[in-house]
């Protein structure tokens, strides 16, 4: 076995991926190409981010890896496919130009890597496609729950209210809905009269559910004032359980002051 300091990294980006072991599935592969190639993975030498999105630069395991590089401790990383480095693109060029400029020598499972121009332009080209079907596969999916919401389908939404618990179609015989978990539940009686009929303020209302011993779902004892501000607006309380509500936009400018004005 040749002495070269070797690492591998491997993502998913899910829980079910997690569950389902298709970052083992990633580990066996990559070991048995290390091993193919004549060298030896030390242990510690793996670095893994279970349930991370590849979106994000920010991973735990990829954090240690970058750290690693920086320090001169890798001369040869191999990963799966560049799409399990990042999603998109901007990212991959940003690290993989990161590893080589600390001579690292980055191997790809999925299709050998070189120095030349064509090798970095098909990179290039993978990377955009690898992008591309992500934002389409994000843009079937809002318009697929999007079409369940005016069906009328509780599908269409990723989660249920305090009070409540999603039953999942699997779960309920092909078809969706909320179900009323009553110890839930009566902590949002208590809250909305609390509100409605002695008015009390929100701030007063997290100190009352703290003395009688309320969990929150995490299982906290304190409450906070927008959490009990959210339930009482939220309309699924009133049988009006609503799909994109909220609306994300790009920050604006704030507009510029006349300095003339006075």
């Amino acid at each position: 076995m040749t002495e070269t300091r070797c690492v591998l990294y491997a993502r998913v980006s899910s829980e079910a991926q997690t569950r389902d072991n298709t970052i083992a599935s990633q580990v066996i592969a990559l070991q048995e190409r290390i091993a193919a190639d004549g060298f030896m993975l030390e242990p510690g030498h793996s670095y893994l981010d279970d349930g991370y999105s590849g979106s994000i630069l920010l991973r735990p395991a990829l954090e240690r890896l970058r750290d690693a590089v920086a320090s001169g401790h890798v001369e040869r990383l191999y990963v799966h496919a560049p799409d399990r480095l990042a999603r998109r693109y901007a990212h991959q060029a940003l690290l993989i130009d990161e590893f080589r400029r600390a001579g690292v020598e980055i191997v790809f499972l999925n299709r050998p890597i070189g120095g030349t121009a064509e090798d970095d332009l098909l990179l290039q080209v993978q990377g955009v496609i690898a992008e591309y079907e992500r934002a389409k596969i994000l843009e079937r999916s809002r318009r697929g729950r999007r079409h369940a919401a005016r069906s009328g389908s509780i599908s269409a939404l990723t989660g249920a209210p305090f009070g409540y618990r999603y039953v999942s179609r699997g779960q309920g015989g092909g078809v969706a809905r909320f179900e009323v978990v009553e110890a839930e539940a009566h902590i949002v009686r208590l809250i909305f009269a609390w509100v409605g009929l002695d008015r009390m303020s929100l701030r007063e209302v997290c100190r009352r559910l703290k003395q009688i011993g309320c969990q929150t779902r995490a299982g906290a004892m304190h409450w906070h004032a927008s959490t009990i501000r959210g339930m009482l607006a939220n309309p699924a309380y009133v049988g009006r359980a609503a799909f994109g509500r909220a609306r994300y936009l790009p920050p604006q400018p704030s507009p510029r002051r006349n300095p003339r004005a006075g």
